[in-house]
């Protein structure tokens, strides 16, 4: 079996990293897919963008298998609804359109519309977590939903140190992410051992500015670092990864930090209890509520403070590392889910 891969462009481009686009590449390679990328600014395309996506359907054979990034389809009903009949379509749901943060009511709306309308044509919906799947089904009224979650990259476990105040947290600048979150937390912990480093690019530039000036404000500019973008290791000299997000479909950052036996602190929505997981030895890490300072700082406090926790949670990692599931796996499971 062929797969079609329909994807934004831009999945390999190093600058702006995502879960998304590297759960896309790794299903693209692993499966062998073949890739088309569409530019465009998505899920809110032009007419040019509209008009490039209509003419790469058009030129597939009757029957092909499209397995369709729902950041591509899902706002474009228009387009993907009339042509879903002669394919054989399934739509990748990495997180549902309305639940980007900061979207007005309207706009929110509208997006959750056109999703619905994309995936009653769809021949197969498929979400990267039992959460969203939930969701979806709950939202438009849908069945059968299949759930293939990431897999992990086997990864040499990462060094702990003795105080645990090495802080990572790995994300786009957005409020989505909630780094905000975070400095608020960690402003309160001023009198303890820290240090945070905050990677991902600056997908909001008025949120990264305002975070600036509210890192500067603080008086933390030379605790808290803004490093931007990066390629390769991220997770060396890393105690412990925090994901204050407010909202987050699975969290490949979990796993990925849970790769190197690292744990995690983050936010209880989602799928992020799902990436977390549980082991014999506990749950490897601390999840609290969003958008809560005041509840992260607290876990925060609790790992920097209690060397009995840090080491809790250590061991936990450690088990739940080993259970974790690497890509080809993952992949074999998506392409089950096509072959129905």
């Amino acid at each position: 079996m062929t797969v079609v891969l329909l994807v934004p462009a831009g999945i390999d481009d190093g600058t702006t990293p995502s879960g998304g686009n590297v759960y896309d590449r790794r299903m693209r390679d692993e499966l062998g897919a073949r890739e088309i990328a569409v530019a465009g600014a998505w899920p809110r395309p032009d007419e040019a963008a509209r008009a490039a996506l209509a003419r790469a359907l058009d030129a597939l054979p009757d029957g092909a298998v499209v397995l369709a990034d729902g950041l591509v389809a899902c706002g474009v009903p228009e387009v993907v609804a009339p042509r879903a009949a002669r394919l054989r379509l399934a739509v990748l749901v990495h997180m549902p359109l309305a639940d980007d943060v900061g979207l007005p009511g309207d706009l929110a709306a509208e997006l959750d519309r056109r999703e619905a309308q994309t995936l009653a044509a769809a021949a197969m919906v498929v979400a990267t977590s039992r959460t969203t799947a939930r969701r979806l089904a709950t939202r438009h009224g849908l069945d059968g939903i299949e759930v293939v979650p990431p897999g992990a990259e086997p990864a040499p476990l990462s060094a702990t140190s003795a105080t645990g105040d090495r802080l990572l947290c790995v994300g786009s600048v957005s409020p989505l992410k909630g780094q905000d979150v975070l400095v608020e937390a960690l402003a309160t912990l001023a009198d303890l051992p820290w240090h945070c480093r905050c990677v991902g690019p600056p997908r909001d530039p008025g949120f990264a500015a305002d975070l600036h000036e509210r890192i500067d404000r603080r008086g933390l500019s030379d605790r808290i670092r803004l490093v931007g973008p990066r390629t390769g290791e991220l997770y060396a000299d890393t105690d412990l990864v925090v994901l204050p997000s407010r909202a987050e479909s699975y969290g490949m950052v979990v796993t990925e930090a849970l790769a190197r036996g690292i744990p995690v602190a983050g936010s209880d929505v989602g799928g992020v209890p799902e990436a977390l997981g549980d082991t014999a030895a506990g749950v490897p890490g601390l999840l609290v509520a969003p958008d809560d300072p005041a509840a992260l700082a607290a876990a925060l406090h609790g790992w920097l403070t209690d060397a009995g926790l840090r080491h809790r949670l250590q061991a936990a990692a450690r088990l739940r590392r080993d259970a974790l599931e690497p890509w080809p796996d993952a992949a074999r499971r998506m392409a089950e889910v096509l072959a129905r």
